[in-house]
């Protein structure tokens, strides 16, 4: 029998403006074997020291995954330090489990565009595993692609790098990408779960597929792991309110 998910955790905003389509949301995606509950503080937090009072969060939950016996977005592969000498005994990435989350990730998306909420006026973005289906997510859906307000990546990765130009082909977008989102990517040096050089190969894999440098915040953290830090989520609050500005 196929798992059931967990509805997500929304948060609305906590001074709504009273046109929905001045408004603005934050689907924020959880890392591998974690959950909504374990960032709603997050967004807690920054409401409660009144931080984008008129954004409304979105926290999905991935499927509890059998083989791994825990919540997953897909299935993972060992991210090494040092390239492969064997490229081609390397596991393959889990396409059909990343696609299957995008394709849930675009039903909240849908959801929050049924409520009035402008699609320019929605940034996805994640940790970890999130990092990865945020990208995916606003770079090969075939409905808003290109059409957000903004991708956040944190502590994580670009996955499919070779492939995302086959994907978008497949969703009848232009294999490069020319458009005007805005990138927020942001790691610890100390993170020996995402090497550093799959940091590089996130924004130089961006780049090659047409995003403009100017679109891209990059943040290192000195000393800082593979978790979420304070420095981290005050520089993606202030992203975020030049993202998602309040609207008068």
């Amino acid at each position: 029998m196929a798992p059931e998910r967990i509805p997500p955790i929304i948060i609305p905003p906590s001074d709504p403006p009273a046109d929905i389509a001045k408004s603005a949301a934050f689907i924020f995606i959880h890392g591998l074997g974690d959950e909504a509950e374990g960032i709603e503080s997050i967004a807690r937090q920054f409401q409660s020291a009144g931080k984008l009072p008129h954004m409304s969060w979105v926290l999905p939950n991935a499927l509890h995954n059998h083989d791994l016996a825990s919540t997953a977005w897909y299935l993972p592969t060992r991210l090494s330090p040092f390239p492969s000498q064997r490229p081609e005994l390397d596991d393959d990435e889990d396409r059909e489990g990343m696609m299957a989350s995008v394709a849930y990730i675009t039903t909240l998306i849908d959801d929050l565009i049924a409520k009035g909420i402008p699609e320019q006026r929605i940034v996805v973005g994640g940790f970890s595993q999130g990092h990865a289906m945020a990208l995916l997510t606003g770079l090969t859906s075939k409905k808003y692609a290109g059409r957000l307000g903004g991708l956040a990546g944190l502590s994580g990765y670009l996955p499919l790098i070779g492939q995302i130009p086959q994907l978008r082909e497949d969703a009848a977008l232009a294999k490069e990408v020319n458009d005007g989102v805005e990138v927020f990517l942001a790691r610890g040096t100390k993170d020996m779960l995402v090497p550093k050089r799959y940091h590089r190969m996130c924004y130089d894999g961006l780049y090659g597929l047409g995003v403009k440098g100017e679109k891209v915040e990059i943040h290192e953290y000195e000393g800082m792991g593979h978790q979420l830090g304070g420095a981290e989520l005050r520089d993606l609050c202030a992203w975020l309110e030049r993202v998602l500005p309040s609207i008068e």
